[in-house]
């Protein structure tokens, strides 16, 4: 049966083809993609220049982007997509703004007790309700490693979080997900991360710190790590992976493994 979304979707590949050359170069940049089939960076490549056409890049004076450096962003926001149908995930906002370097923004925060504290804080990365993305490029140039670090993925899970509403931990889980379940794997593990914490609070936790500002954060960075250190957060918190895993339909410890045994020698590349 004839489809326009599906024309229109061949009209768009077809006018915006990608060199091999120029995937290529996404591809080395990223090694996160390592282990991907063929039909899987056949699709991500699509994506991506599906991504580059809805989205509009904004790079502010002191960022000078390339076909290469475009893909590669787009080629990371896409990957937690991969599996999951076209159904416009990344809705309400068109624009990713990037910076040249970390910015400050105020900042508003109101605590147990209803006092409201507000301070100027400096951040790699934003993700606004109904608002754009903001990246510094800095950050975006850092990510695609299995380092447990990847900007561009911990704001676009922000931006899956916030297909409900405020961001709170909690995207649209799927027919075959149970809240109950999400719920007990995800609040588990926040305590138990901030216990740790707590308990020693200049030691080093199972996962970035940062999970533990609130539970927002604890989603987009268990997203990072979920793609770029999936080995240690399914060590730390395997009912979290689990989840994921079943969010996104990826499994990204088992291509991480299967990169390792084909070659013992394989790393967390930069």
């Amino acid at each position: 049966m004839w489809s326009l979304r599906a024309w229109r979707r061949r009209r768009i590949l077809a006018r915006h083809p990608v060199p091999p050359a120029a995937w290529a170069a996404v591809r080395q940049r990223l090694p996160l993609l390592d282990g991907l089939s063929e039909t899987e960076d056949r699709l991500l490549r699509e994506r991506a220049v599906l991504f580059l056409h809805h989205k509009h890049l904004t790079a502010l004076p002191g960022v000078e982007l390339d076909r290469v450096d475009r893909l590669c962003l787009a080629a990371q926001a896409e990957l937690p997509l991969l599996h999951l149908a076209e159904l416009n995930w990344y809705q309400g906002f068109h624009e990713i703004v990037l910076y040249p370097d970390d910015f400050v923004s105020p900042q508003r925060h109101r605590d147990a007790s209803g006092v409201v504290h507000e301070w100027d804080g400096a951040h790699s990365g934003e993700a606004w309700l109904q608002g754009p993305v903001i990246l510094a490029w800095p950050g975006v140039q850092t990510s695609g490693g299995w380092e447990g670090y990847n900007l561009v993925i911990h704001e676009l899970a922000h931006k899956l979080d916030m297909l409900n509403g405020a961001a709170n931990g909690l995207p649209p889980l799927h027919r075959n997900m149970r809240i109950s379940d999400w719920a007990e794997a995800m609040q588990g593990a926040y305590d138990r991360l901030n216990a740790q914490l707590d308990a020693h609070p200049h030691g080093a936790g199972a996962i970035d710190a940062y999970a533990a500002e609130n539970p927002a954060e604890f989603f987009a960075v268990t997203c990072e790590y979920f793609f770029s250190a999936p080995d240690l957060l399914a060590a730390a918190f395997p009912a979290v992976y689990g989840q994921l895993a079943l969010f996104f339909r990826q499994d990204p410890l088992e291509r991480l493994r299967r990169l390792q045994a084909a070659d013992p020698d394989y790393r967390t590349t930069p």
